[in-house]
């Protein structure tokens, strides 16, 4: 590919043009070099690997404005064609357009932190003084949050709230997407950060955080009878609802305070272990708008196949991680969840690891005697030896994953001209779980990102759709669409829609999910080759994470699993640890000039801040 991430890619709106593309093509990849067959010895023999991508399936994309308009529109300081995702390319552009909504920073404590209290005003620290993860924030007013040793920054917004809600939205035109294409940051998988998953551990305890900076979800929603509304989720939205009665405030505090630590009182489940968490919550004395939010806005599961065990996990995992970061329980990287890739990649990068983009392969080779991987072959016909080989699954060939059975997941991602629940702030970050529409139908996950996450353009909402697949994605997720969306592109509409955000594009695709499938589901691969899957249907990451891990730990046991790194301007390189001929990595036959250890140390450092820089 010539783009970073694989599946967990982000895209410029061209370049998402120029994937659906390719992937309504689907044309295989051809050899640049045609004896590379001649690579493998007698003693040896190929596991060939897939020409052709299968993981994406089903591409389906919509305009609702007048698509001719945009024909002859580039889009604005266009470098290149090429799908390229991340701050690195969009960050010039997008900085620009949120000059009205400066980013409000925080670092993210290394350790535990406090619940918060409210303090204030603080002054956010500038992007280089930054050594953990940052994190923005939303509000309607000045307010700074304690979060350990990190404070937690709410914006300003320029117009008065009565300003914001008396506004009507702008038309925005097909066009002025095509034109302002660097400022979306389009996932191809949709997910969010749990404030204390383990993704956000990881990417702490490793300094993996101070490539990436983070917003707050800003409110949890909820479509019930029709209609979308917030769901109070901690104790003051609780008390401050205007939703709930003051019973139904007490009911839901009383269950919320039991779910936290249900452990300790087997007594009340242990009786419907064998149920499902719907039937456990019908038992709780709660009402059904209470049940209706525990289960799909906070506990986030489904009605038939969650178990009450499942669900009180669920919902327990959903309170603890209340108050860390903000008002929710997740976190959005700015840019879009491919900077998470590319911020382990820059760290790997810092020290010494390569990524090679359109680069193929096309085997594994594998000696015949010992049973074990190696060398891959590549498409330039060169060979290439290593001790252990990861291998994700989409690369794997017909023959051997002829036993796997795999699971799909449909995805739709629209561009929308407002938001599903409007309020005073336009800046909000929203999920909302759509309950199934039929029987048998699965529930509808929607993320709602506002243009100061960095992945849309001004007066745009970039609007996420995830389930898992019973039919194609159009046929799973159009449904809820239809519900929440104005679809209709003709300018006479009924009152109903009118009040509905409009759809000014959209796609829809299903995504295989590899992930959960036992390594002897693969024929024939050698035990030193290891194989990763995609993303899956999750809203978190704690899948991708254990996974890492463990292979990891396969291959290493004894060593630890993304130990913390040091800072760029501490690192110093020993001469024999980067002399060329122990590393395997230069391809000058030439030898270093010796030079001073504070020469070594300077210069190796200056390198290291250059690299961090580009």
């Amino acid at each position: 590919r010539n783009y970073y991430g694989g599946n967990w890619a982000s895209f410029s709106f061209s370049g998402l043009l120029s994937w659906i593309k390719e992937n309504q093509q689907k044309t295989d990849t051809s050899d640049e070099c045609e004896d590379w067959k001649t690579l493998i010895l007698e003693n040896e023999e190929a596991i060939f690997l897939s020409k052709k991508d299968k993981t994406i399936q089903n591409v389906e994309d919509f305009c609702y404005d007048d698509e001719d308009s945009a024909q002859d529109v580039e889009e604005a300081g266009a470098l290149s064609k090429l799908p390229v995702f991340g701050a690195s390319e969009a960050q010039r552009v997008a900085e620009e357009s949120e000059k009205e909504c400066p980013p409000m920073e925080s670092t993210l404590p290394e350790a535990e932190s406090r619940e918060p209290e409210t303090g204030s005003d603080t002054e956010p620290a500038s992007a280089a003084e930054e050594k953990d993860m940052e994190v923005t924030s939303e509000s309607g007013g000045p307010q700074s949050t304690a979060l350990g040793d990190s404070t937690l920054e709410m914006g300003k917004t320029e117009a008065a709230p009565s300003e914001i809600s008396a506004q009507e939205p702008k038309r925005i035109m097909y066009s002025q997407i095509v034109r302002e294409g660097r400022r979306f940051n389009i996932d191809l998988v949709s997910k969010m950060l749990y404030s204390r998953g383990l993704l956000i551990d990881l990417l702490i305890k490793s300094n993996v955080s101070r490539y990436a900076e983070f917003k707050n979800a800003t409110r949890i929603l909820a479509f019930r009878e029709g209609k979308v509304e917030q769901v109070p989720c901690s104790r003051a939205d609780v008390f401050n609802s205007r939703q709930l009665t003051m019973v139904e405030k007490r009911m839901l505090m009383k269950f919320l305070t039991f779910c936290l630590d249900y452990e300790q009182h087997p007594d009340e489940y242990q009786d419907y272990e064998n149920s499902t968490f719907a039937q456990f919550l019908r038992t709780r004395k709660l009402t059904p708008s209470l049940q209706h939010f525990i289960l799909h806005s906070i506990a986030m599961v489904s009605e038939t196949d969650c178990s009450t065990l499942e669900g009180l996990q669920a919902t327990k995992k959903f309170l603890q991680c209340l108050g860390r970061y903000g008002n929710t329980p997740f976190l959005f990287p700015l840019y879009g969840q491919g900077e998470i890739p590319q911020c382990f990649c820059r760290m790997c990068a810092v020290f010494g690891g390569i990524y090679c983009l359109r680069h193929s392969v096309r085997c594994l080779v594998v000696d015949k005697a010992s049973g074990r991987c190696k060398a891959i072959v590549d498409h330039f016909g060169q060979r290439i030896s290593a001790n252990y080989f990861i291998v994700e699954d989409s690369y794997l060939s017909d023959s051997v994953c002829a036993n796997v059975c795999y699971r799909q997941i449909s995805r739709a991602v629209l561009i929308t001209d407002r938001s599903v629940l409007n309020t005073d702030s336009e800046q909000q970050v929203s999920i909302l779980t759509v309950p199934p529409m039929e029987v048998g139908k699965p529930a509808v996950c929607v993320i709602e990102l506002c243009s100061s996450t960095m992945t849309c353009m001004k007066d745009t909402y970039l609007v996420h759709l995830t389930c898992p697949s019973t039919n194609t994605a159009r046929e799973d997720l159009e449904p809820a669409v239809q519900k929440l969306f104005n679809l209709n592109t003709e300018k006479e509409t009924e009152n109903e829609e009118l009040e509905k955000p409009r759809v000014l594009w959209a796609v829809y695709f299903n995504m295989r999910d590899s992930s959960g499938i036992d390594r002897n589901s693969y024929d024939g691969l050698p035990p030193n080759v290891y194989v990763c899957s995609g993303p899956d249907s999750a809203l978190g990451n704690d899948c991708a994470v254990k996974q890492a891990e463990t292979i990891f730990r396969e291959m290493f046991p004894t060593e630890e699993f993304c130990p913390p790194s040091p800072n760029p301007e501490d690192i110093i390189y020993e001469e024999d640890e980067i002399a060329p001929e122990e590393s395997g990595l230069s391809n000058s036959p030439e030898t270093k000039p010796e030079s001073s250890a504070e020469e070594s140390s300077s210069g190796d450092s200056a390198a290291v801040k250059k690299e961090e820089e580009e």
